[in-house]
Order: C-alpha cells, then structure tokens, then sequence
C-alpha cells in the first residue's frame, strides 16, 4: 500500500509565484507538437546561431587539459576578469579593476536576481521598468521590497521618466533598474539619458542597476554606449553583461558585473555561499570571446538585420503599428486595432496559425496591448511566421 506524500507549504515569499511564462509555454508548445502541428518559435530571446568556430575550440582545448576540472575561483578566473576590464577598455574606454570592479557570473540572470538579495530589505523599494525583464520585479519581491513600476511608454520613446516618480517612494528606494538596449522594447538610450539618470541616482543616493546584454547587437551603424561611460557612473551604479546575446553563448551561462566595488565584493560574499562558479574551461572561451577579433559580429547583426526587417515589414503588412528597432534581438509590435489583450491574441495566433509570440503583458502591465518577436529563429523560418501572420489576419 503506498501512502500519499507530505504536504509542505512554500515559503511565504515564493507561495503567490506562478512558472516563468516561457516554462508554461513550453508545455503549451510541447502539446501542440505532439499533435502534429508545425510550431514556429519567435518567442524566446535565445540566439539560433552558435558561437565562432574559435571560441568553441578554445574549450575545447581547455577541457581536454588535465588541470581544468576541479573547482573555479568564486567570482571568476583572473584571467577572464582581465579579459572583461580588456574588453570595456577597447570597447567603451572605460577603465576598470578586474579585482575590486569586476565579478564573473553564472549567466547575467543570476546577477540580476542575486543584486536584490544582497542590497534590499524588506519594505525597501526597487524602482522597475513596466514592461520590463520579470527577474527585475521578482527579485525583488522575494527579498521582501515593495515594487514601484516606472512606465515605460511609445511617447518617450520607452524611457523612464525620473522625475514623475513619486517622493515618497524615492526616499525608500535602493535599486533603480534600467536597460538598454531595451528587452522588450528594442528601445535605445542616448547617452544624455544616462547621464541624466546618473545625477538623479547621486541626489536620492540610488543604486543604478543596468542591464546590458545586448549593447554589441546594434543595426543601421548604430552603437550603444555603456552607463559607465559617464564620469562618476562607477560610484552609484553597477553594470551587468552577458556573453549570451553577443557572442551567440546563451546555454553556457557566463557573464559579469561591473562598477561599484562595495557592491560587488556584496555580490562576492553572496555568491561565495551560493555557488561554486563556473567551469574553467567556459572561462577560458570567455576569454578568446572577449579579447579576440571582433569582425565576425558584423556579419552577424546584419543576418539579424535582415531578419529585424522580415519581421518589421510582415508586421506592418498585417496591420501591426511599430518602429524598427536599432538594436537587441527583438521587434515590439502593438496589436491591430481593435485588439487589445495580448494574451488572447497570441493564443489565438498560436493555435490557429502554429505562430509562438510573447504577450506584452508578460512583461508588465504597460507591455498589454503589445507582442514581442525574437530574432533568434532561422530567417527561413522567420519568413514564413510572417507569412502565415499575414494570411491569418486578412
């Protein structure tokens, strides 16, 4: 006779979650598939191309070596640290010290959630984008802070405007999250914004959060600066980054934080209880990645250009309102008129055409109304998604 298995309730602070829409989906996806139905995935921000040929070797190589396979320095190699300060010198003139300014990452995400956990207390507030990356909020919930959206809106060209935030909030915020180029808006910001948002932080003494993932995935010439870039960022801000996006890397989870070093030792003691760092030898690719010829990146933006441009014209031949984005690996699209609830609607496309997009709504409540497509599918695949969308709303 088998008995039933013991209830244990969550913690307080995880019971109200729900699965991470993209698990959820997965299941809906899987389903489908199984029914016979053709599924296009132009969803979820994952890269469909695979890194250079060189930085693949390159781990190779290290993972063949006998002296690779034990434990990794917490917080990253000393040479992948080097390879990141290396890195933001060539490509942003910033200089910084790979000992007290920059931390490896088990994947930005990490970072991003862990930042909360190490700076909030409960009935602290995090400032967050609407619509916005979820981990921004969610990180923040379960660190007990109170969530205080800042709409993110087409009029301003989806930037946040600091000074509509309330008093009350600022004066018990800690963490202001921005990110640009934006997910999921595709949305830019020029560098007058960020040195706007850098005084603004030092006179409500706020921390800067910036999510930068996708600052090497620029089109039409463009090239998105870095927040530490602008004199003083280093003192109120930290930096997060990924090889994921740039470098075509998202399942090897590596990436960095940089900027105030109080900050970052946080992250370092945090992080020395919680993981063990990376493999050596995905240190060792990060390395070549960083610090090799950075050529190859041009002929992958203008594939994604192209795609960029697919998408942008099959859209707006449906009846979809949008501006093409100058950079990341999305294009943010409000839905024909008439149509308002993104969830229904992409449920609907995704029955009836086997087309997956992602609700607006996932990502806050002033992302309703829209939907988001990924870049990250073959371009052959992409034009028949935009095919069938087309067909399907005529």
């Amino acid at each position: 006779m088998t008995s039933s298995p013991l209830h244990f309730s969550a913690a307080d602070r995880i019971a109200s979650f729900k699965p991470y829409f993209f698990a959820s989906l997965n299941k809906k996806l899987a389903d489908l598939k199984a029914k016979g139905v053709d599924v296009i995935r132009i969803d979820m921000g994952s890269p469909d191309l695979p890194p250079a040929d060189f930085i693949t070797d390159s781990l190779v190589a290290s993972a063949r070596r006998s002296d690779t396979h034990g434990y990794t320095t917490n917080g990253g190699t000393p040479a992948f640290r080097k390879a990141v300060a290396d890195y933001y010198m060539d490509r942003f003139e910033v200089s910084l010290d790979p000992q007290k300014e920059i931390i490896g990452l088990i994947g930005s995400k990490e970072g991003l959630f862990n930042l909360s956990q190490v700076l909030l207390n409960p009935g602290d507030v995090a400032l967050v984008p609407d619509p916005g990356y979820p981990v921004y909020s969610a990180g923040g919930i379960i660190a007990g802070a109170r969530i205080v959206n800042m709409p993110l809106l087409e009029a301003n060209h989806f930037l946040p405007d600091l000074d509509a935030i309330p008093q009350n909030d600022l004066a018990k915020a800690k963490i202001l999250w921005l990110n640009y180029p934006n997910n999921p808006t595709g949305a830019i910001a020029p560098m007058s914004f960020f040195e706007e948002a850098v005084l603004f932080a030092k006179k409500h003494h706020i921390l800067i959060a910036h999510d930068a993932p996708y600052t090497d995935v620029c089109f039409d010439h463009y090239h998105a600066p870095s927040l530490m870039q602008v004199p003083g960022a280093k003192e109120i801000a930290i930096e997060f980054n990924s090889l994921s996006k740039t470098y075509n890397m998202a399942g090897w989870r590596l990436g960095m934080a940089v900027g105030n070093p109080e900050v970052i030792n946080y992250l370092y003691t945090y992080k020395s209880q919680l993981d063990t760092s990376n493999f050596e030898p995905v240190y060792a690719a990060g390395v070549k990645a960083l610090t090799s010829d950075q050529g190859w990146l041009e002929d992958r933006n203008a594939l994604y250009q192209k795609r960029r441009d697919i998408v942008v014209n099959g859209l707006r031949q449906a009846g979809f309102t949008l501006e093409a984005p100058e950079a990341a690996i999305y294009v943010w699209a409000r839905l024909p008129i008439g149509q308002n609830d993104s969830m229904a609607f992409c449920d609907k496309l995704l029955e009836e055409t086997g087309v997956s997009t992602t609700p607006g709504i996932v990502y806050g409540q002033h992302g309703e109304g829209y939907l988001r497509i990924s870049l990250g599918t073959s371009t052959e695949r992409i034009q028949e998604a935009m095919q069938r969308i087309i067909h399907w709303i005529k």
